[in-house]
């Protein structure tokens, strides 16, 4: 059997079936992989070790009494801590949220937890899902398995670590601007952004009321998949939930893609990105094509629009949930977020309702050039995981435009996976992005090039990596 913390969901929960192992075990190996590796990685803000042990034994009591589990029962989760669990710390990884004790459960915990996973603890982010990493603030910024000196990025920072590092099988995240594919990329992970509404966001604490998602990071594009089984569904006390039918997101995971036409959208990234970052989309074009896959240069609009319509929305909302907290105590904050967030206090309200009918013109614009394409491909980064020392930015999105941004402006979900490694080994990621509500699909493509790239399915040795 392979190392116990990196099997995945889906071979985690089939040895449960089979009584090969029990969730006691799982849970024991991913708390000693904390204990061990976490001082150094700094994934986690709170451990519910009583907890989850508690919670592995009663589910093992159930299948020694002839209980059939789910995918779900018996497997260790962590949660981002801007993630609301009754009676546990949920800080947002500030010092405002410090001592904060929920009253009530999120959607999203309180389905896995209906479903009978885990709960190892809570994963560190950029504080309040923005502004990071930030070295002020009551908890350390999680780090890179694969190379501590490198950041894990962001804001989903703590959830790509510990899921990486064999801590947890999956651990949730948000995505604003990019949260949850950001760490998938940099982390060697498949983290996926579903369709705007698809997963209910009451109980996460925003950023942006109009451009967060909800997601998983897994190691795997069909462990999104069985997650997506969970944590889907209306929720009638979130108003941005939409109320439909529920994709099956498994059913057609093993179906050939033969005969799917994929956009490759080079303009976005090909004059910035690194020659790595160039060489491994071709090879994941490559990849698709001898699937069977129909693989074709698209021109989309401008991802500088995106960027600058996505910033001007987030910074507009994020300021309006801080404003009293800004004004009557800015030192409660990191000096990180306190700068980026305040600048929402000079956008004007024309300009935010002005930023609001372009992000419509902009996802139209989208939808219609993808109208006779099944998925676009492209890059999810530029080059792989910054160094700490080269990542000190106030306001880092004055940079290069960011390249998952058209998915929180449109709200069409977007799948990150492993593409390939850089030549330092780290990690780099592709992207897939389909149409609204059209989900399956995208996890069924980015299923089918896991398969056919086993090849780059290996995990950090944390027992080498340069610890600091």
């Amino acid at each position: 059997m392979q190392n116990i913390n990196f099997l995945s969901i889906k071979d985690a929960s089939h040895l449960l079936r089979t009584g090969e192992i029990k969730s006691i075990d799982l849970t024991e190996a991913c708390i000693k992989k904390i204990s061990e590796f976490d001082p150094k990685i700094n994934a986690f803000i709170t451990i519910c070790e009583e907890q989850a042990l508690e919670s592995a034994k009663l589910v093992d009591e159930k299948i020694k009494n002839g209980h059939d589990p789910s995918c779900f029962e018996g497997i260790p989760i962590g949660l981002k801590d801007i993630y609301d669990t009754a009676g546990i710390l949920t800080t947002c990884h500030s010092k405002l949220f410090e001592k904060r004790i929920p009253t009530k459960d999120c959607d999203a915990w309180e389905r896995l937890a209906s479903a009978g996973a885990v709960l190892i603890g809570k994963t560190s982010t950029h504080e309040f899902a923005s502004g990071g990493p930030s070295f002020d603030l009551p908890w350390p910024p999680a780090r890179n398995p694969w190379n501590t000196d490198h950041i894990p990025s962001g804001s989903s920072s703590g959830s790509g670590a510990a899921v990486a590092a064999g801590m947890v099988f999956m651990a949730t995240g948000s995505d604003t601007g990019g949260s949850i594919r950001g760490p998938a990329g940099l982390n060697g992970l498949s983290g996926f952004k579903p369709s705007y509404g698809l997963v209910s966001r009451r109980g996460i604490f925003p950023l942006s009321w109009t451009l967060d998602h909800a997601g998983p990071l897994c190691r795997t594009t069909e462990d999104c998949a069985l997650t997506m089984g969970v944590l889907a569904g209306y929720d009638n006390r979130d108003p941005s939930s939409v109320n439909a039918l529920t994709p099956d997101f498994t059913s057609d995971l093993n179906k050939t893609i033969n005969g799917l036409k994929i956009g490759l959208c080079a303009h976005w990234f090909e004059t910035s990105a690194s020659k790595t970052t160039q060489k491994i989309i071709r090879e994941a074009a490559d990849t698709l094509k001898s699937l069977g896959a129909e693989i074709v240069p698209i021109t989309l609009p401008r991802l500088e629009d995106f960027h600058a319509c996505g910033r001007i929305i987030l910074l507009s909302e994020a300021f309006a949930i801080h404003s009293k907290w800004l004004t009557n105590q800015p030192d409660t904050y990191g000096e990180f977020f306190r700068l980026r967030t305040q600048l929402g206090a000079f956008i004007s309200a024309d300009q935010y309702i002005d930023a609001l009918r372009w992000r419509r013109k902009l996802a139209r614009e989208l939808t219609d050039c993808m109208d006779s394409y099944d998925i676009v491909l492209t890059a999810n980064e530029y080059e792989p995981a910054a160094l700490f020392k080269d990542s000190n930015q106030d306001f880092h999105f004055f940079d290069k435009p960011s390249l998952t941004m058209p998915g929180n402006v449109s709200g069409q979900p977007a799948l990150t996976i492993r593409g390939g490694f850089s030549d330092n080994g780290l990690p780099l990621g592709i992207q897939l992005i389909g149409h609204y509500f059209d989900d399956a699909k995208v996890l069924r493509v980015g299923h089918q090039f896991e398969k056919a790239r086993s090849d780059l399915q290996k995990w950090p040795s944390l027992e080498s990596a340069p610890f600091n």
